[in-house]
Parts: structure tokens; C-alpha cells; sequence
């Protein structure tokens, strides 16, 4: 791959026009970047640089080594062959320049043969990976790209960029008149292929195609410099930082800070949002992973993460000028309607914002770590907390919470009374278990999941497990407000907790709820709750492996593992619950289609369990198709969420004579012998 080495590179006039373009499209790419630079900095700070070691692991993993690209395969390996053949050339160019200008010519012999194979491998990886990428963009067109004249120009602009550079590599090779059998040039075995096509002429003739093709491939190259900011190219840049400055701790939400000092709540404007949010609106290359794994959009809801962003981004580029203005006192020039325009209700649609189920789904798959559902619920708090502008049935949830601190409504001095026969004793009469057993909401209060909650008591139980519960003490962890914009209500709830955790002196905590559990965990340290937080299916699978559970009586089922999103993909819990249901004699478990990761949401998330879903078409029954798909006899949960929208949907779907649903606790008390160890 001819990347300099032309004949006359840095020869008078022709090197000196050389230099001058360089460092034109260098300081157009620095301006633009400094200027693209200033305008994430409207937005407000955030703390990214932390855990420098672990960022830097992220970039090398997730940038270099491609890790989440290469799980979709070939937009992976397109992209893959395009980066790093892009890398290498971008160091073979750096190489080449330092020897050149160190005067340690160390580019000769075997080095140089080595360099020139390995460089043509890269540029050919280029001309592979573009030429995928347009056939998929243009002949195979899935529904999640939407093509732009940005794509397009970008796409050739690097084809050429690197086809010429052979096409100067085969020139070069033809004027020199180089020998059929050399040994060298073979290595360079795109331009010696190439070669002939400049056969035939004279020297000079071809000397002449060389420097024109040359001068060609330079504009080019510096084309392509200039155009990084302005393009689609800026991802190149941004790819780094945004996984750089990813959320560490993706499953919890930022925390309003002082609230009673605060005048406003959540993001009504652009500059509301952090840097961090801005920079990702630039980092987006909208390759609609994110929608394609959203269930919300997957079930014609009118929310689409990756238009989120890129609306986003167009009020953006709205602002740029508008923030220009102010920040030199110049006249405004943009219509009034560009800055007064609302970022909630306005530039995102209230029913976009309110179809988020927070799974989790857009930002574990979205390639550069974008964070599209924590933006809708800034949207929702400034909704909320701002102009109480929500759902009805969200305004009764807010009330049952205030009031009684769970979103049934149900008088909060009957949340033990499930325990009631079972010989639970509470902290105020046992002060000092192992465990706190913080059952949540739906445990003590949904007939469905007091089932649950009486399964892994007689199991604990049976373990010889030191535990204990709260019971009337017991208030609700308040995710469910924190998730539908009401902070207030949620700092109240996790406070009120965290102090009488801290009362009992609570070190450790079993959740049934992987809501509860992902919130204790990672939410409730934002207020000084610190506690080691277990879900029961992490505990019961070390009860099995450590005996201390005996799974006698066969089952004889077919069981499907549906995966919580709170319990899986934000938390990475996947094995525990499969290792159980494994260890159940007779159970055969099979996978869903969409598992793990990718895995389903079954629609109750982000407060959804408390509004009706009025758009589009049920996502537990879009779950359920999954579940008919693999035909399981049980579909297993260790969810209450998950578990009353499994069993509605079946029922809804009249499909109850064929499968039912279970909580994975359940079917470990039928495997026990008598519910005894």
C-alpha cells in the first residue's frame, strides 16, 4: 500500500504545496474538533474520568478489540476490517514519516518487505470492509439503517482514498521498471498486481500517470482529515472518549443532589444535560442496534432510541448558533422558536418518552456505550416533578407510595402479615440474623408473589439460614418512583430505609426482587445505604452447591429461563438462576431465542407495571411469542414483575392449557422433599 514513497514526495515546490495541505486539513480538524469541543461544554459536568485503569481496559476491549461489534457478525467483521486496516495504515503512515524525517531509514531490507505486506493487508481490509458495508447499506437495506448522503460520501471517500493510494503503489512499480522476478515487490502484492495496468507506456508517460494519481490520492487523504468533524467520520474520535467516559455504574440512576436547594429537576433544555450526554448525541453513527434490541419500538410503540439521540442531535446543531451568539452578544439570527423550544413534549414526543421500560436493552448493545434510557428519564423527571405532567395511573401509584408506602395502596401495617404462620421473625424481635430478607412490595402484598415470598422463606429455612424481615418496618425501595421522574418521592423512600436498615445494623440483604436488588445495591450507596445485596437465586444456588439444599423429587420438565432485565442485563446475574433450575432433577431447560443480554423485557419496567400499555401491541405478549416458539412446558422467572406479566399474557393468550409460568423458587420447593432440606 503506497502510503508515501512516491517518487518525488518532498521534492521543491511539490513538497512544499505537500506540507501546506497537511497542515491545513490538520488545523481544520483541530478547529472543529475544538469547536464541536465547546459546545458539549454547555451542557453541566459529569464525573467520567474516574477509575482511569478500568476506562482505558473498556477502550481496548470495546474499541480496539471490537468486543460488542463482533457479536453482531457482519456489520462486526465489516467494521472490523475497516478499523483496523484504517489503524494500521494510520501507523504505517507514522512509521514512514519518522524514518523519513529521523534519518534512521530503518524502512529497508526485511523491515520494509514486512512493512509494505502487512500494510497492503490492511488497505485491502479497508476496500473489503467498505465494499460490505455497501452492499449492506444499499442491496440487503435493513430496516434499522437509514441511509443518508453522509453514509454514501463517507464511504467512498475512504474507498478512494485507499484505492488510489494501490493505484500510486502500481505506478510507482511500472515507472521503475521493476524486474518481473525482484523479490521485494512482490510483497507489495496489490500494486505488482496492478502494475500491468500501466504497462505499455513510456517512462514519462507513466511517471506523469504516477504524479497525477498521487497528487489525486493526497487531496484525498487530506479531505478526509478536514471532513472528520463534519461527517459521519467523527465517530472516529468520539468512539474513543464515549466509551472512555462510559457509565461505570449503568444500572443506577444519577441522583438529583440537593434537591431542596434545587430550582429546577430533570432536562427541559439541552444544556440540562451533562457534557457527557451531548458528546454521545456526536458519538451516535445511528447503526439502530439500539432499536432493534428495544422493546418498547419492537412493538410499535412511538419510542425509538436511536432517533432519540439523533433528535437530540439535530437541536443540537439547532443551539450551536443560538449559544454562539449569546457567548459574543451578536444579534441573533435564529428564529426564537429554536431556543424556546422544549426538550420534554417537544423535541421528544411525551409518549417516546413514557414507552421507556429502562431494560437496558439500547445501552448494552449500543457499540460506544450511548444512554438513551437515563436521558428519558431526566425527560420524565422534569415532567414530574416540574409540571406533574404524567399518566393518570401514575398519578394513583405516586399517591399509594406517599401514602402507604408500597404502589397497591394497601395499609402499610399488614406488610408482614404473609409471614404471619410461617415463623419469621422480624428484626425488632431478632435483631441480629445474617441476612435482612427485604421481601419489597410485590412479595408482601401481591397474592401471586406471596407465594414466592413463603417459597424462599421454607427453603432459607430448610438451609438452616439466619434471616430475618422488617415487616411493618419494611417500606418500598422506591424504584418504580425514581423511574417514572418522582425523585423526591424516591430520595423520602430510600432515606426512610436506609435508616432503619442502618437502626438494626444491617450488613447483609437478600432481595426477591431483582428491582429492589438493583436498587439497594447500586442506588441506595448514592445516599449512604452501604450493604452487601444478594438476590434469593444467588443464595440458593450456593445453598445446592454447598448440600445445604437437597433436590430430591423429580419435576420432569421442560422449563424456560426468562431473564429479568433488572437481574440480568443490568446486573449481569445470568447464572445463578440457570445453575438452579440445572440442579432440579427431571427439569430440561432450554433458551429463548432472545436470552440473556439480548433477552426480552416482559414490559413491567421503568413504572410500566403501573400504566396501561395503550400504544402499540403488548410487549408480554410479544414475549410470550417467544416463549411459544421454544414450547417449554414452564417458563421460569425470579421476578414478580416479570412473574404476573408471564402468567397475564399466557392467560391473555389463552395459551394457559399448554405452558404456565413460575418463579424458580417455587420450583425448587416442589423438588425438595416435603419443602424440607
Amino acid at each position: 500500500m503506497e502510503i508515501a514513497r512516491p517518487l518525488y514526495w518532498n521534492i521543491g515546490a511539490i513538497g512544499m504545496i505537500n506540507y501546506i495541505l497537511a497542515l491545513a486539513a490538520i488545523l481544520i480538524l483541530v478547529y472543529a474538533l475544538y469547536d464541536r469541543i465547546r459546545l458539549w461544554r454547555h451542557g453541566k459536568a459529569a464525573i467520567r474520568f474516574d477509575q482511569a485503569a478500568e476506562r482505558i481496559k473498556g477502550v481496548v476491549l470495546y474499541v480496539v478489540g471490537h468486543w460488542r461489534i463482533l457479536k453482531d457478525t457482519y456489520p462486526g467483521i465489516m467494521h472490523a476490517l475497516i478499523f483496523w486496516g484504517f489503524a494500521l495504515l494510520f501507523i504505517g503512515t507514522g512509521l514512514e514519516a519518522f524514518d523519513h524525517y529521523s534519518g534512521l531509514h530503518f524502512l529497508h531490507g526485511t523491515a520494509y518487505i514486512t512493512f509494505s505486506f502487512i500494510l497492503e493487508l490492511a488497505g485491502l481490509a479497508i476496500v473489503l470492509g467498505v465494499l460490505m458495508a455497501a452492499w449492506r447499506r444499499y442491496v440487503t437495506r435493513p430496516s434499522r439503517l437509514d441511509n443518508k448522503p453522509d453514509d454514501l460520501w463517507a464511504l467512498l471517500l475512504l474507498f478512494c482514498v485507499v484505492v488510489t493510494g494501490f493505484l500510486v503503489e502500481a505506478a510507482r512499480l511500472a515507472a521503475l521498471n521493476v524486474p518481473v522476478n525482484a523479490p521485494w515487490e512482490r510483497w507489495s502484492f496489490v500494486g505488482w498486481f496492478l502494475s500491468p495496468l500501466f504497462a505499455g507506456g513510456s517512462q514519462a508517460a507513466v511517471l506523469t500517470w504516477h504524479k497525477g494519481i498521487w497528487w489525486v490520492h493526497v487531496v484525498l487523504s487530506y479531505v478526509f482529515i478536514a471532513a472528520i468533524v463534519y461527517t459521519r467520520l467523527l465517530h472516529i474520535i468520539t468512539t474513543f472518549i464515549s466509551t472512555y467516559t462510559r457509565n461505570l455504574k449503568q444500572a443506577a440512576v444519577n441522583a438529583i443532589e440537593k434537591m431542596e436547594e434545587a430550582e429546577t429537576f430533570g432536562v427541559n433544555k439541552l444544556e440540562e444535560f451533562t457534557w457527557v450526554d451531548l458528546m454521545q448525541l456526536d458519538a451516535c453513527t445511528r447503526c439502530g442496534r439500539c432499536q432493534d434490541s428495544c422493546p418498547a419500538h419492537l412493538t410499535d410503540k412511538p419510542l425509538n432510541p436511536k432517533q432519540v439521540i439523533q433528535d437530540l442531535k439535530a437541536h443540537l446543531n439547532e443551539m450551536a448558533p443560538v449559544w454562539a451568539q449569546k457567548k459574543t452578544g451578536a444579534a441573533a439570527e435564529q428564529p426564537p422558536e429554536v431556543e424556546a423550544k422544549a426538550v420534554s413534549g417537544g423535541v421528544i414526543a411525551d409518549d417516546a418518552s413514557w414507552s421507556c421500560t429502562t431494560c437496558g436493552a439500547c445501552t448494552t448493545q449500543c457499540p460506544v456505550f450511548i444512554e438513551p434510557w437515563p436521558k428519558l428519564i431526566e425527560l420524565r423527571r422534569y415532567m414530574a416533578l416540574m409540571e406533574s405532567r404524567f399518566p393518570a395511573e401514575v398519578q394513583v401509584a405516586f399517591r399509594n407510595m406517599e401514602n402507604n408506602s408500597n404502589p397497591w395502596g394497601i395499609g402499610s401495617a399488614t406488610r408482614g402479615d404473609w409471614a404471619a404462620e410461617l415463623g419469621v421473625k422480624t428484626l425488632a424481635e431478632s435483631p441480629d440474623p445474617e441476612y435482612l430478607l427485604y421481601v419489597g412490595c410485590a412479595g408482601s402484598f401481591d397474592e401471586l408473589n406471596k407465594k414466592v415470598s413463603t417459597a424462599v422463606v421454607k427453603i432459607l429455612q430448610a438451609a438452616g439460614v439466619s434471616f430475618g424481615i422488617l415487616g411493618a418496618e419494611e417500606g418500598c425501595c422506591g424504584d418504580s418512583a425514581r423511574k417514572l421522574g418522582n425523585e423526591y418521592l424516591f430520595q423520602m423512600m430510600a432515606q426512610q430505609n436506609i435508616e432503619v436498615m442502618k437502626g438494626y445494623n444491617v450488613k447483609k440483604i437478600i432481595t426477591l426482587c431483582p428491582h429492589g436488588y438493583n436498587t439497594l445495591k447500586n442506588e441506595y450507596p448514592q445516599f449512604g445505604g452501604e450493604f452487601a445485596v444478594y438476590h434469593y437465586t444467588e443464595i440458593i444456588a450456593q445453598l445446592i452447591a454447598q448440600r445445604r439444599v437437597t433436590l430430591s423429587k423429580r419435576q420432569n420438565l421442560k422449563v424456560a429461563y426468562h431473564d429479568s432485565c433488572y437481574l440480568g442485563r443490568h446486573n449481569g446475574v445470568y447464572n445463578p438462576p440457570r445453575q438452579i433450575l440445572r440442579a432440579i432433577p427431571g427439569v430440561k431447560l432450554v433458551e429463548m431465542k432472545r436470552n440473556k443480554e439480548r433477552g426480552f423485557c416482559c414490559g413491567a419496567g421503568g413504572g410500566r407495571m403501573w400504566m396501561e400499555e395503550h400504544l402499540g401491541t403488548r410487549i408480554n405478549h410479544a414475549r410470550i411469542e417467544d416463549v411459544v416458539q421454544t414450547n417449554p412446558q414452564v417458563v421460569g422467572t425470579a421476578c414478580p414483575f416479570c412473574y404476573t406479566m408471564l402468567v397475564d399474557g399466557i392467560k391473555e393468550k389463552e395459551l394457559q392449557e399448554r405452558y404456565r409460568a413460575s418463579d424458580i423458587a417455587e420450583l425448587v420447593l416442589a423438588a425438595m422433599d416435603k419443602g424440607k432440606a
